[in-house]
């Protein structure tokens, strides 16, 4: 019910422990920890409207962001640090490219990664969904095959969640990476990668997300 918005550089746990009815937009970026704990609401980092520079070749956020979080959201237009949705439970989320170790130890959830990886994704993951945008062809040698398997996206229902979280994320933040991806949707869907544990929960198969269009008020 209620939007925060601030411009800058905000520090440790922006968002951290956040609830259900609450929107937090940054304009600038964000240190470590960004959602830990999160349990609701909406996180929502964009670079500034000024800024030249392509979103998805930089860091808009540090380590371990959304660690532990059990729900809510969170959309950035750049790349997170290493540990990306260390132990996420239940939170959707999706950013421009990770380091290491993403999704590691995670339970639940629905990430997005529109961009590169660094090594050791998955590792530990026993639950949720990951989609991973690979026009580099350099993901099969990233991902931790222990527990997950990864597979091009084939499923209608997958293809259709998949491109509402992209256009909310491209409405969101306005980022050029994610309309560029849009715009050329059936090319853009062969470059996906559908990464799911080995041994999923017959209850745990990926459900649309809902895209509330209510704006909330604003602070």
């Amino acid at each position: 019910t209620a939007e925060f918005r601030f411009s800058g550089s905000a520090g440790q746990s922006f968002g951290a422990f956040l609830t259900k009815g609450l929107r937090l937009v940054l304009e600038g970026e964000a240190n470590d920890y960004v959602g830990k704990g999160m349990g609701g609401g909406e996180v929502v980092i964009r670079p500034p409207k000024e800024s030249a520079f392509s979103s998805s070749e930089n860091v808009i956020m540090g380590n371990a962001v959304l660690y532990g979080a059990t729900a809510g959201k969170l959309f950035a237009a750049g790349r997170a640090g290493e540990r990306f949705a260390v132990r996420n439970s239940g939170a959707t989320a999706v950013v421009e490219g990770t380091g290491d170790h993403a999704c590691e130890y995670m339970t639940g959830g629905l990430v997005v990664i529109l961009g590169e990886t660094g090594r050791n994704f998955g590792a530990g993951m026993t639950n949720g969904i990951a989609f991973v945008f690979d026009s580099a062809d350099r993901f099969e040698q990233r991902y931790n095959p222990e527990l997950v398997k990864i597979e091009r996206v084939i499923e209608p229902a997958d293809s259709h969640m998949l491109r509402q979280l992209v256009l909310a994320h491209a409405e969101k933040t306005g980022s050029g990476t994610a309309w560029d991806i849009l715009e050329n949707w059936s090319l853009s869907l062969l470059s996906f990668w559908k990464v799911e544990p080995r041994s999923k929960p017959a209850s745990a198969s990926a459900q649309p997300v809902p895209l509330s269009s209510n704006e909330p008020a604003k602070v």
